[in-house]
């Protein structure tokens, strides 16, 4: 009978805010390998919501993903980052702690975005060539450097955000393909993270 006043540890809700611009699908994926993580190493945290926030062109700005955590103890906090960190936080990624008032920078991956043009080009080239091709030349040529994690259709153009550790060492494994392949022509690079 004394066993029903057991004294239940203390948990929390915090939102962690990636600098990523990923499709719901795309932060879904992220969510399932956090949740399998935490529930494999007993860690007492588990994703509880999450969302994504667009620009009003449409375009993704950045997701959150809200994540219970039994105990939020400094160092449980520590490890909540460098846990997503392992996996996709790009640099300015923010930790929102509500219930102690205070938030925590992370991030360490470096974002590109390849906007590949949708309606300058000749007609000749939207039929012979194929964004799919471009998605798997760009993952075989990242090779460890960086993952082709999610994409964008717009009005105009189609953009495929790409995450890893440095920008110009994926800049310069991609280039010579962005270079030679028709569909690639025109088409815009920015740093994103």
């Amino acid at each position: 009978m004394f066993g029903l006043f057991r004294k239940r540890s203390k948990s929390t809700i915090v939102v962690a805010t990636l600098n990523a611009r990923l499709q719901p699908m795309d932060r879904g994926e992220l969510e399932d390998a956090f949740d399998a993580f935490m529930s494999e190493k007993k860690h007492g945290m588990r994703v509880v919501g999450g969302g994504t926030l667009q620009a009003a062109s449409g375009e993704i700005a950045k997701c959150d993903i809200e994540i219970e955590v039994d105990n939020p103890t400094d160092a449980r906090l520590t490890l909540l980052t460098e846990v997503l960190e392992s996996m996709l936080a790009p640099a300015g990624s923010i930790l929102q702690i509500p219930d102690q008032r205070r938030s925590i920078n992370f991030g360490r991956q470096h974002g590109l975005a390849v906007y590949v043009n949708g309606a300058e080009l000749p007609a000749s080239v939207y039929e012979e060539c194929d964004i799919n091709h471009v998605v798997a030349e760009f993952s075989r040529l990242l090779d460890g450097a960086g993952v082709v994690a999610s994409n964008w259709q717009g009005p105009r153009d189609t953009a495929l955000y790409i995450y890893g550790r440095d920008f110009e060492t994926m800049l310069s494994h991609l280039k010579p393909f962005i270079e030679s392949y028709p569909l690639l022509e025109r088409c815009r690079i920015e740093r994103i993270a």
